[in-house]
Order: C-alpha cells, then sequence, then structure tokens
C-alpha cells in the first residue's frame, strides 16, 4: 500500500502549466527508471517519444539522431558513395524522394515516391528503420552491387544497382540550345549553387531567353532559391514571405543587381519539384515574369527552423509558412498527425494528374491574381503551371522497364565505351558533332538486346516495337554522358523530351506564347497541352 501511495501521480490544475507538464513527463520517465520489471533505455525512449511527438505534427517536422545528423546534410554539403537517392521514412517504410541525377539509382530507373521493401533479398519493411540503418544498407564502396526490391503502385519489381561515388553537384546541365537560348538544370538549392550559376552562365554568349529546369529538383536552402529569383526580379518585388504565430513575418525583397533581369524565361516544374523550387516558380509566376511549363508541383511549404538538441542530436521545427508574392500558400492541406494519410493523398493526386488532364479542378476560393497583369492563378499546394503537359509514356514498355531495372544498357555502354572510347573521342571533339552524326545502328542495338537475354531479360519483339526509339536515344545519351559531362546526357536525352520542345516553342514564338499566356486579362484556366 505505501509504495502504491508513493507511486500515485499529484493531482495538476485543470489546464496545466508547461511547467508541470514537463514535471509529469520527467516524473513518467524518472518511474520507469526506478521501477519497472525489466531494464529500460531511457535514452532509447525519449527519443522515440520526440519522433512520436514530431510525426503528430506535420508532415515535415522530424527529430534528427546524433548519429544521422551529419549524413542528414551531406546533400547539401558534400559528396559520397553509395547509390544516390533523397529518401524519407514513414511508417516504417523507406520512400524514395528523389533519385540524384546522374546517380546510379535514375540510371537503373528508380522513380520518386518507390517504396524500397528488400535490400539483397532481406525485407527492411517494418523493421525499425532508422536514417542510420538506411545509410549502412544503402551506401558503400564504389564498384559494389547490391538489389533493391520496390514496390510501384501494384507491382513489385528488383533493380539491380552498383554503387558509385555521389558528387553533390547543383547544376546538373548548362548549354546553349542555339544561339541566344540557353538551358540550364537544377538539381537542388546547395551552397555551391550560385557559384555553379555563375558559372554557367559566364560561359554563355549573352543569351536572350533561358530554360530554366526545375524538374525533380526537391528543394533545399530557401536563401539560395531567393539569390536565384533575384537575377530575373527588377528591384524592390516581393519574391517570398514567410508567416508563422510565433515568429515575426519575413519578407525576401529583389535588388537591383543580376544578370536576366529582362531576357524571356521559361520555367519547367513538376511532381518532384518542391520547396524551394516552388519558392522560385512561384515568384515568376506571380510577378508574370516567365512562363512556367509542366505539371504541377508537390506543396511543400512549411518552414522548419534547426534546434540542436544538447546530446548532439536535433529536431527541425515547422515554425512558418511560405507564401508566394500574390499571398498563395504553398504547402498543400494536411491535417495534423496525419502524416501517412498526406503521402497517401499525394501519390493519388498525382497518379491522376500526371496522366489524366481532367481530373485537374480548381474552386473559385483558390484564385488568386498576378500583380502586374492581373491574371488568374491557383493556390491550394503546389505551384500550377501556365501550361501543362501530362507525362509521356508512348514510348515505355515492360521491356524497356526490365532492361533498365538491370542495368542492362549502363552495363553495355560501359562495356562499349571500353573499346571504343578513344576513337569516339577523336571522330567526335564536341557534343555537337556527336549529336548530329552519331546513331546506335541494329548491330549495336542488336548487341544490347543479346546482353539482356544473358542477363535474364528474353527479347520482345513488341516491346522493341514500342520502345526501340527511346533504347537507342538513352544509349546515345549516356555515351553522350561518358564523352563529355552530364550536359551531354542532357543534350540528347531533351531532344525527344515533350516538355521542353514546349519551352523551345515558346521561347521561338515568344510575342505569341508571351501574349497568350502573360497577357492582361488573360483569365482562363491552365492550358492542357
Amino acid at each position: 500500500m505505501a509504495i502504491f501511495t508513493f507511486l500515485t501521480c499529484a493531482s495538476y490544475a485543470q489546464a496545466p502549466s508547461f511547467d508541470n507538464i514537463m514535471r509529469k513527463y520527467g516524473k513518467v520517465l524518472y518511474l520507469m527508471d526506478e521501477y519497472y520489471i525489466d531494464t529500460v533505455n531511457i535514452e532509447k525512449l525519449v527519443n522515440q517519444s520526440i519522433t512520436g511527438l514530431m510525426q503528430a505534427l506535420d508532415p515535415h517536422s522530424y527529430y534528427i539522431s546524433k548519429e544521422d545528423y551529419k549524413s542528414m546534410n551531406e546533400p547539401l554539403m558534400g559528396n559520397f558513395e553509395g547509390i544516390g537517392i533523397e529518401f524519407s521514412i514513414l511508417e516504417d517504410t523507406l520512400i524514395v524522394v528523389t533519385p540524384l541525377s546522374g546517380g546510379p539509382s535514375e540510371k537503373v530507373g528508380l522513380l520518386s515516391r518507390d517504396r524500397i521493401i528488400r535490400v539483397d533479398g532481406n525485407n527492411i519493411a517494418g523493421t525499425g528503420l532508422t536514417n542510420e540503418k538506411v545509410y549502412s544498407l544503402l551506401r558503400g564502396q564504389k564498384g559494389t552491387k547490391l538489389t533493391v526490391t520496390i514496390k510501384r503502385d501494384n507491382a513489385v519489381l528488383d533493380f539491380e544497382i552498383v554503387r558509385d561515388k555521389i558528387p553533390i553537384n547543383s547544376v546538373d546541365a548548362a548549354y546553349e540550345v542555339k544561339p541566344g537560348i540557353a538551358y540550364l538544370k537544377l538539381s537542388r538549392f546547395a551552397q555551391s549553387s550560385m557559384m555553379e550559376i555563375n558559372e554557367a552562365f559566364a560561359k554563355f554568349n549573352k543569351p536572350h531567353s533561358l530554360i530554366l529546369d526545375l524538374r525533380n529538383n526537391g528543394g533545399g536552402l530557401m536563401p539560395i532559391a531567393v539569390q536565384l529569383v533575384d537575377q530575373f526580379l527588377g528591384a524592390g518585388k516581393l519574391i517570398v514571405y514567410t508567416e508563422g504565430m510565433h515568429v515575426p513575418t519575413q519578407r525576401a525583397i529583389s535588388t537591383d543587381g543580376g544578370y536576366f533581369k529582362t531576357g524571356n524565361l521559361v520555367v519547367l516544374i513538376d511532381e518532384g519539384s518542391a520547396s524551394a523550387s516552388e519558392i522560385v516558380s512561384g515568384a515568376i509566376q506571380d510577378w508574370d515574369r516567365g512562363i512556367i511549363i509542366g505539371r504541377r508541383s508537390f506543396g511543400k511549404g512549411l518552414v522548419q527552423q534547426e534546434f540542436q538538441l544538447n546530446d548532439g542530436s536535433a529536431i527541425r521545427l515547422t515554425i512558418s509558412r511560405y507564401h508566394t508574392p500574390s499571398g498563395r500558400a504553398i504547402q498543400t492541406h494536411y491535417e495534423k498527425g496525419k502524416t501517412e494519410q498526406y503521402y497517401k493523398d499525394f501519390y493519388s493526386r498525382i497518379s491522376s494528374e500526371m496522366f489524366n488532364a481532367d481530373s485537374i479542378k480548381f474552386p473559385d476560393s483558390l484564385k488568386y491574381n498576378t500583380l502586374v497583369n492581373n491574371r488568374v492563378v491557383y493556390g491550394g499546394g503546389g505551384i500550377m503551371p501556365d501550361i501543362y503537359i501530362p507525362l509521356d509514356t508512348s514510348q515505355y514498355s515492360k521491356y524497356s522497364n526490365a532492361l533498365i531495372r538491370k542495368g542492362v544498357i549502363l552495363q553495355y555502354v560501359s562495356a562499349y565505351m571500353d573499346k571504343n572510347k578513344t576513337t569516339l573521342q577523336k571522330k567526335y571533339p564536341t557534343v555537337e558533332e556527336f549529336k548530329k552524326s552519331f546513331t546506335v545502328d541494329a548491330n549495336q542495338f542488336g548487341q544490347m538486346v543479346a546482353l539482356g537475354e544473358k542477363q535474364g531479360v528474353p527479347k520482345d519483339e513488341q516491346g522493341i516495337k514500342i520502345s526501340g526509339n527511346y533504347l537507342k536515344k538513352r544509349i546515345k545519351a549516356l555515351i553522350a554522358r561518358n564523352l563529355f559531362n552530364e550536359s551531354g546526357y542532357f543534350q540528347i536525352i531533351n531532344e525527344d523530351d515533350i516538355t521542353f520542345n514546349k519551352a523551345m516553342e515558346a521561347l521561338e514564338s515568344w510575342q505569341k506564347y508571351s501574349s497568350e499566356y502573360l497577357g492582361a486579362q488573360q483569365n482562363n484556366k491552365t492550358v492542357i497541352r
């Protein structure tokens, strides 16, 4: 009876103060440590409870253990060796957020939102995943192989991936498509981004038009996004503002500096464009500065601040929301504590939007107006492009997907380059000459098909009929990457990219397109292409 009396917690007032709540939590931990029947790892329990607290708030607040802290910052800072993905852990499931451009995972065909359920045949779903455990599974010495099993919609697929050094560059490609029109693909907003962008612009020959490709750019450092927008807007214009209950409103305003204040501008986005990418595209759209082409962006508009904890761990806590200059909230709707439902809703949304333009509906309550020409744009989460282009899967087949997943094309190109690189370098000293003159002939394609058969991918005549040109283009692009650089790859692959070609069409007929999509009082809804 005496022990029972001792264990009884003191009564609290009906509206407990913060101090009382903290004392209550501390007493629970004390009682567990002193009286629980078995040995208790109090530190582990506290870490788990902090993780649970973060999950009860919003989809983007989270706890970082001291073991994970250094690795969490690597995508914005340095290099590592592994399979090249940005990931998240949701309900003990490993989800691919973005395959890093040019990395091993992208090369074999992993996609954003794939769920990795097994690594080398061993189940990892529901096993108490942590960031540290994921790093230990996926990272490793360059050249080593692993097989990941992913769940994509209702399909379960195996991918063999060869680990490689993952350079954390921001600019994946920068080249002049033709005189006066430049293309710049940015994969993330990192510390080095503006330096890389400045170097790219220094190599351009004073272009009058620019394609800024932010597709699959999951964001990064917000100040870098502000600096990038500042290159495009005149002085004194609002770029982005943040609002929160406990922090002052902050506004970023453009300056009179910048290298592309008046040129023709097209920005490409898709469902993988998030956060900082949405700040850039939202500001460009709201100021009628350029045409946005692609698919609706992710809708990640919550601002996190990092708070260090006393043991070297940290939390990234949502403190405010991003708003575009017109007042649109970037963040997609969510319910507190329902993170899994948030991502399910996202998958459902993009599954319909990527292929079915008719599914895109906007209520009048989400209407906003641009700040120069008073055009109608829409809120509700993410940035809706001015010209919407559904995903084109007409050249994909089970055969092409199997070849990519098995790494057959990569293996073929690697072997081909071992034998022919010196000859190719002499024959094609520039990417322009390579692009114009090199073709993947029937013999080369047949060798790739034969390699596929050896790797367990049977020849499929129907699949070749559907995907033959696409596969040849991919082979050519990978050879260009080996001969030149990442820009060489995109110079080849962009030739058949519908979104890129729509951007070129807009820039080459700028007067027509700017009048139609940026003109004053254009109250029509987004145009579907």
